[in-house]
């Protein structure tokens, strides 16, 4: 052997011992980057939790083909909390303790998000969630939580005003006990009261097949308008009883529950004339656009729009960050969201100005992404529909 090849050896040697005496963290960062996405993949999220999961595994492959985050792929671990915090709290423990995700995406259920919430913050690992209940942002989450979701006080305040638009004096909130109903039902009367108007409050079981008493009790208050504060399954049994009671008043309810799936499932007579309102996403916005192609369709529903912006959030805060942790997402996404700098809209854009040097702001699919600090949307616009001839139409977005 040469002095030239005993020299490569140990050159060699060397590198080998060093890489070994590393601490394991270091030695782990050539591997992927794990995200978690949790969706309601069944139950009463189950119409919207597959496209949320197909949106972020389709938007982490686009960032993947560009060279990854830090030159490193992100791998997308997805699990199904079932609409359910019992099946929230299996799924997010097996996310952080076996898959080791640095970050969970898409929380949906204000119950569930509840539920895992405090397993992300104490273990350090970041949560972006859709869910509205106020109480989620006045959890002690440390930064570790934020939602692009506008929370049921602006919500409750959004359908107050909707109710006195359309006429209504006396509004009736009628609804299963959720996070939500109180907050919701609490700004929905003080907006409607402030108009002249008058509220009540009906609390209903979720799971009965039939709620027609619940419906004889509200109609004695002789209601202009009804808001329904529930989900899907059970927002349908509640208009199918209102129609067989035969009221006259206008039927208000969310976009999530007011949907296709719900409008497929009656007779067209029986959802004819029912008015929803949700959060909009970015319509017309390259952000919506690219989501749109992603999912091969014209009309992405918002959530699919908020985890799409989720992911490019994560993905540009641990680039901003030169890491990869729960912990380094918290710190930084702020910064790549509303700290100035250029303004992007995919996390790929985005990506290639951090490399260049440049500072970014980035604004999505759902709208402007800006914080307050304890994680809540700072605005969004609202989008109105009406249930016409079997077809959800759109009315206005304000």
């Amino acid at each position: 052997m040469t002095f030239l090849d005993r020299r490569r050896v140990l050159q060699a040697g060397a590198v080998l011992a060093g890489a070994l005496a590393a601490p394991a963290l270091l030695r782990a960062q050539s591997g992927p980057i794990r995200l978690g996405t949790l969706t309601p993949l069944t139950g009463a999220g189950g119409s919207y939790g597959p496209a949320m999961a197909t949106t972020v595994r389709r938007a982490a492959d686009e960032i993947n083909k560009a060279g990854g985050v830090l030159g490193r792929e992100l791998l997308i671990i997805s699990e199904d909390d079932q609409t359910s915090p019992e099946a929230g709290l299996r799924a997010i423990r097996k996310l952080i303790d076996v898959d080791k995700v640095s970050a969970v995406i898409g929380t949906w259920a204000s119950s569930v998000t509840t539920a895992v919430a405090p397993v992300c913050w104490e273990s350090g690992t970041f949560l972006a969630t859709v869910s509205g209940a106020d109480s989620i942002t006045l959890l002690p989450h440390r930064g570790y939580l934020i939602r692009t979701q506008p929370n049921t006080t602006l919500q409750g305040r959004k359908f107050g005003g909707f109710a006195l638009e359309i006429g209504a004096k006396t509004v009736a909130f009628v609804s299963p006990q959720t996070p939500f109903s109180d907050s919701q039902y609490a700004e929905l009367g003080k907006t409607v009261e402030a108009g002249g108007g008058r509220t009540t409050k009906l609390i209903y079981d979720d799971k009965k097949t039939t709620l027609r008493t619940e419906v004889d009790a509200v109609l004695r208050g002789k209601p202009d308008a009804i808001v329904m504060g529930g989900y899907t399954n059970d927002t349908a049994i509640l208009v199918r009883d209102l129609y067989r009671a035969n009221y006259k008043g206008r039927l208000l309810g969310f976009g999530f529950a007011i949907n296709k799936q719900l409008v497929e499932a009656l007779p067209a007579e029986v959802s004819e004339g029912i008015l929803t309102l949700s959060p909009s996403a970015a319509e017309g916005s390259d952000g919506y656009k690219h989501v749109a192609r992603l999912l091969g369709t014209d009309s992405p529903d918002p959530y699919s729009c908020q985890v799409y912006d989720h992911l490019n959030l994560v993905a540009l805060a641990m680039a901003a960050g030169r890491g990869d942790t729960g912990t380094v997402i918290k710190d930084t996404v702020r910064t790549v969201s509303q700290g100035g700098g250029e303004r992007v809209d995919s996390a790929v854009e985005g990506l290639k100005r951090l490399a260049a040097g440049a500072k970014v702001d980035y604004d999505g699919a759902s709208g402007p992404c800006d914080f307050t600090p304890i994680g809540d949307i700072t605005d969004s616009r609202f989008r109105y529909e009406e249930v016409k001839g079997g077809r959800i139409t759109l009315l206005k977005i304000a």
